[in-house]
């Protein structure tokens, strides 16, 4: 049986008119049936306060369709997008993050690339540089099976996208828009690639992606930029389009050419090259840096593979872990690092407090290197990832305390395993349990218990969205994430009344404390944890 369509809107600059936007989607969806999601691109937010806004912020008001937006494209809207990485801005509607891909459980993948072009450096925080482009190009097409993507999501226009194209108005597209995102166009070659910013509807003739006669048949491209939401001259704002996810296409109906292709608008002599120049390939940072020394002790110079250089003139060259394709608040080589909450540094991972923590031993089991999950993880690291646990778990055992391990791959780019301790007088293995069960039903989610030695690999594969709970006992509870999912589950369950009844608590966010706090948590528990700390064995 053939898949079927998924069915989706895309929609132009909203710059903080949600309610018409919203109306208007009702409307559809009331004649036309539901939408799977809400694409916007361009100016999600106005450039002034707005009254309209802190009502679905706060709940008031729900956006009747899982939207999804790109981030800031000048400084007046930066304030509203704080985690680089992407988060939930409201009920229903979430912020995909600076640059990354998205793939859903049908398989549909979205590449977005937020903010304006700038090739200045320091780069401000409402734009991309030529190594954001230059990494989301090898992220995708270094892999030899690579076809293209489904959709690209960018605010501006590529340049040159009018060339051989049907007129685009009054938009000079030999001088407006951005040349990186021409490049990535080229690269990425999307089914659909949405744009805005320019207060104008242009929706090109589809472009071809090969060269007649010399190359194989490749599927067609087409580019819709989307007018501003509400504009008194009733341009087209809100687009509606039907996909069947790429990776699931019949081969042969997918490369099928429509009547009006035309040659590819970036394959004009010359400019394609130029525009290639332009981005260079991203500077590999150093996976073997020096850091502080946890430990405070004198005479000793720990490096980031966790070992004590002063016991071996000749240390072992270690492979170089994976590099991220940009900016990663994980990486423990990246600059983006608090370094001042990592307690613990082991060869291939380490531990930090958690930003924010439900209580104050709460800590993360990161990777050194950048991988997005536990199913992507090479042997060795898997390794350490399990010596980690037992470790964690016999020192908050020696504290009269059992710890609780989740991991949500879905709106992150960074594996996060959270260990979360719970004393042992406040409820039993089964109690917690049972109310991830009971909070998952309630959410109409299904929480599947799988074998306790069971390989997380066995059930997912990399790329699979998931959400996973592992217990003191070793049981463990899957979710494979399908559309949905609640970014804040994990910690909701844990902080409700049944376990830690701190329900207040939640949100991260609500639980953020100054530096200065966290530098004093982070030594007491480095401190603690010392008699622990299987890194400084021989």
């Amino acid at each position: 049986m053939a898949q079927k369509p998924l069915r989706l809107l895309a929609c132009g600059d909203v710059e903080g008119k949600f309610d018409v936007l919203f109306s208007r989607v009702r409307a559809i969806q009331k004649k036309s049936g539901n939408f799977d999601l809400l694409l916007c691109v361009g100016n999600f937010f106005g450039s002034t306060p707005n009254a309209e806004w802190e009502e679905y912020k706060t709940g008031i008001k729900k956006a009747p369709i899982q939207t999804y937006v790109l981030g800031a494209n000048n400084q007046e809207t930066v304030k509203y997008f704080q985690d680089v990485d992407g988060c939930e801005l409201a009920e229903n509607i979430t912020y995909l993050g600076r640059k990354g891909i998205f793939t859903g459980s049908s398989g549909l993948q979205i590449v977005y690339l937020s903010g304006t072009e700038s090739l200045n450096e320091p780069v401000p925080g409402y734009s991309f540089s030529p190594k954001d482009v230059s990494s989301l190009r090898t992220m995708l097409c270094s892999t030899p099976q690579f076809k293209g993507v489904d959709i690209l999501l960018t605010s501006p226009w590529p340049k040159y996208v009018g060339n051989f194209g049907n007129s685009s108005g009054e938009v000079d597209t030999k001088k407006c828009g951005s040349a990186l995102i021409s490049s990535l166009a080229t690269g990425l070659k999307p089914r659909y690639h949405f744009a805005a910013l320019e207060k104008t509807y242009y929706e090109r003739l589809p472009y071809r992606n090969h060269i007649v006669l010399q190359e194989n048949a490749q599927h067609a491209t087409r580019f819709i930029a989307l007018a501003n939401v509400g504009n008194p001259e009733k341009k087209k704002y809100l687009y509606a389009f039907g996909i069947i996810p790429m990776k699931v296409m019949d081969a042969a109906e997918l490369v099928k050419q429509p009547p009006d292709v035309t040659e590819n608008p970036y394959r004009k002599s010359g400019k394609e090259a130029s525009i290639g120049k332009q981005i260079p390939a991203p500077e590999e940072e150093s996976a073997c840096q020096f850091f502080f020394d946890l430990n405070e002790k004198q005479g000793r110079k720990r490096s980031s593979l966790g070992r004590d250089t002063k016991s071996s003139p000749y240390p072992k060259q270690p492979r170089k872990p994976p590099q991220p394709p940009g900016p990663c608040w994980f990486c423990l080589a990246s600059p983006e690092v608090e370094k001042h909450l990592v307690v613990n540094i082991g060869t291939h991972c380490y531990l930090a407090l958690a930003k924010g923590g439900l209580s104050d031993d709460h800590v993360l089991i990161l990777p050194i290197g950048h991988y997005q999950s536990v199913v992507e993880l090479s042997a060795e690291v898997v390794e350490e990832v399990e010596e980690y646990k037992a470790t964690l778990r016999r020192f908050f055992k020696s504290r009269g305390k059992r710890c609780v391990l989740f991991e949500r791959n879905y709106k992150s780019h960074h594996l996060q395993l959270q260990v979360i301790p719970v004393p042992l007088s406040r409820c039993t293995t089964d109690d917690i349990k049972d109310a991830f069960i009971t909070q998952a039903q309630e959410q109409q989610m299904e929480l599947l218990e799988i074998p306790e030695h069971s390989d997380i690999k066995q059930i997912a594969q990399p790329g699979t969205a998931y959400f996973y709970v592992e217990l003191d006992t070793g049981e463990k509870l899957f979710h494979r994430i399908k559309k949905n999912f609640p970014l804040q589950f994990g910690r909701e369950v844990l902080a409700s009344e049944a376990i830690l009844n701190i329900p207040d608590k939640s949100d991260w966010r609500q639980c953020q404390i100054s530096k200065e706090e966290e530098e004093t948590l982070a030594r007491r528990f480095r401190k603690d944890f010392e008699p622990f700390d299987f890194s400084l064995d021989d």
